[in-house]
C-alpha cells in the first residue's frame, strides 16, 4: 500500500473532528502489521460507538494493518487478518461484529498488485491509484483489542486494527489480480461510517461501490523494488517499461 498522503487535506476533506497527535510518515511501501490511517465514526477509549450518543465523532485514528479480533489471545493473529472478503465479513466470527458497528475507510495513494506473466519466472508489480487526483478510500472494519497483561492505566493497553474489505476484481483489474479493495465514493462515506447503518444496509452500500470501481481507477507496472518491505522511496509508484516475457519453457 501506498500512503504518501497530505494528512491536514485529509482531516479537511472528511470533517474529522479529533486527529492523533503523532503523524505518520510518508510512505510508498507499506505491508500487512505496519501502522495506517483510520477514519470512523465512534466514542473515544475503546468504548462501543452508539449512533444516537453525542459522544460519537468523527476520528482520524492510528491503527494496526492486520485486524485483532477482541476475543484472540495475542495481536500475533493479526498478520493474516489484513483483508476481509466483502461476501462474508457479515457471517465471519473475526469480522461480523466489526463490520456490524465499527466500520471506517482506510486512505492511501494507491496500492500494488503483482501480475502472473506467462513465460517469466517473476510477477509484474502494478501501482493501482484513482484516475482523479485524490486519494483512495478503503472500505475497512476495525477493532479493539485489549493487552491484559498492561495496567489499566497504561495508554498502549488498547490496540487499533483494522482490515481492507475487499471484492472480486472486475473488468482489466482481473487480469492483474483476481482480488480488489472495495473502494468508497465520497458521496456514501458518511453512511458506511454510521455506526447505526445496520449490516444489511452496510451489505448494500458495499455492491455499490464494487459495481462502481473500475472506471474510477488505473494502473501502470512499476519496478519490481516494490516487492521487498526494506525498500521505501516516491519512485516505487513511477511507472516502468515491461519488456514482453521471453518463450516459455
Amino acid at each position: 500500500m501506498n500512503l504518501s498522503l497530505n494528512v491536514d487535506d485529509l482531516i479537511a476533506e472528511l470533517d474529522c473532528a479529533v486527529a492523533p497527535a503523532r503523524r505518520l510518515a510518508p510512505s510508498w511501501n507499506v505491508p500487512p502489521t505496519s501502522e495506517l490511517y483510520i477514519v470512523a465514526d465512534r466514542k473515544p477509549s475503546g468504548a462501543k460507538a452508539d449512533a444516537e450518543d453525542d459522544g460519537v465523532t468523527r476520528r482520524l485514528e492510528i491503527a494496526r494493518w492486520g485486524l485483532v479480533p477482541g476475543w484472540a489471545k495475542d495481536p500475533s493473529v493479526g498478520a493474516r487478518m489484513f483483508n476481509a472478503r466483502s461476501e462474508t465479513i457479515a457471517e465471519k466470527p473475526a469480522y461480523r461484529a466489526a463490520f456490524a458497528k465499527r466500520r471506517c475507510v482506510i486512505p492511501a495513494a494507491g496500492y500494488y498488485e503483482w501480475q502472473k506473466i506467462s513465460g517469466a519466472k517473476k510477477k509484474q508489480p502494478y501501482f493501482i491509484h484513482a484516475r482523479a487526483d485524490e486519494p483512495l478510500l478503503f472500505a475497512g472494519v476495525f477493532e479493539f483489542w485489549k493487552d491484559r497483561s498492561k495496567p489499566d492505566d497504561d495508554p498502549d493497553r488498547w490496540l487499533v486494527s483494522a482490515s481492507v474489505v475487499t471484492a472480486a476484481a472486475e473488468k482489466g483489474l482481473a487480469e492483474i489480480h483476481d482480488r480488489m479493495p472495495v473502494v468508497m465514493m465520497r458521496d456514501d462515506v458518511d453512511e458506511w461510517l454510521d455506526p447505526g447503518c445496520g449490516t444489511d444496509a452496510a451489505g448494500d452500500l458495499l455492491g455499490r461501490q464494487i459495481a462502481a470501481e473500475p472506471d474510477r481507477l488505473t494502473w501502470h507496472p512499476v519496478s519490481a523494488d516494490v516487492g521487498s518491505v526494506a525498500v521505501n522511496r516516491p519512485d516505487l509508484a513511477d511507472p516502468v517499461a515491461v519488456e514482453p516475457p521471453g518463450p516459455a519453457g
